[in-house]
């Protein structure tokens, strides 16, 4: 019993599946953040190029 919960802690030890997981949370977080960033700082100025691209529609 306790040689097989060494073992088990062990391998959740060596285990990079966590890790990697983190790893992409954090860049799709940073995704986001430069994707809401992007729209934030531009949405304004492309509403404007629309708008003036097709006047009378």
């Amino acid at each position: 019993m306790l040689t097989s919960l060494i073992t088990y802690a062990r391998a959740m030890c060596k285990s990079d599946e966590g890790a990697t997981a983190l790893e992409y949370g954090i860049l799709v977080a940073f995704i986001a953040i430069f994707i809401i960033t992007g729209v934030t700082a531009f949405g304004g100025a492309l509403n404007t190029f629309f708008t003036n691209l097709w006047p009378n529609i």
